[in-house]
């Protein structure tokens, strides 16, 4: 998968289907529930059982295989995690899941694909910069994505992409606690539009 990838921290299972009608209209291929909010594998499945046939569901925040487990149950079929963890990897791999694993050296990058990873979350993206993402871009093999997270937002998701992301996770930018489908809608139809600009 590439494109833009939705961080719903916080995002509660009361409200979470609206917010995912949401995104989903506004053309975001995948939606991220991290492990930290609240009933976070319930959130999950609700996600994963209304979008699931047309939006990648996932579980973010992953730090143990057991989650990795977890996550799959609830319908997940794509785990972030905000550090390379061969393992975790592995299991989602055996899962038939996507891995998103967090790299912020090229060391946990070529380890990260290694352990059969395919899609990186650069993270924290504000401090590699999309100048070490460049330089990144040159050594990878061509088939693993970078995808940037922290320090992306509607002021720069143009240029990440200009310089070769795969694509971009949104978290605060697009989501926080509280925020209303309608608000996260209104945001997500302008990140689309960044994103999908000639």
């Amino acid at each position: 998968m590439t494109g833009l990838i939705a961080i719903l921290r916080g995002v509660t299972p009361a409200e979470v289907v609206g917010i995912g009608r949401a995104l989903v209209d506004a053309g975001f291929p995948a939606i991220e529930v991290p492990l930290n909010s609240p009933e976070p594998f319930e959130s999950v499945r609700l996600l994963a059982d209304a979008f699931g046939g047309g939006c990648e569901i996932g579980a973010g925040t992953v730090l143990t295989t057991k989650d990795v487990g977890r996550a799959r149950a609830a319908g997940a079929r794509m785990i972030v995690a905000p550090n390379t963890d061969p393992a975790v990897i592995s299991a989602a791999v055996a899962e038939g899941m996507t891995p998103y694993p967090g790299v912020a050296t090229p060391t946990e990058a070529f380890a990260a694909v290694a352990a059969g990873a395919r899609n990186l979350k650069l993270f924290p993206a504000g401090a590699v910069g999309i100048g070490g993402m460049k330089a990144w871009r040159a050594v990878l093999p061509r088939e693993v994505g970078l995808l940037p997270v922290g320090g992306v937002d509607e002021t720069n998701l143009a240029d990440w992409a200009a310089a070769g992301a795969a694509g971009a996770g949104l978290g605060s930018c697009l989501y926080r606690p509280g925020d209303g489908a309608d608000a996260v809608g209104v945001r997500a139809r302008e990140f689309s539009r960044i994103w999908h600009q000639d």
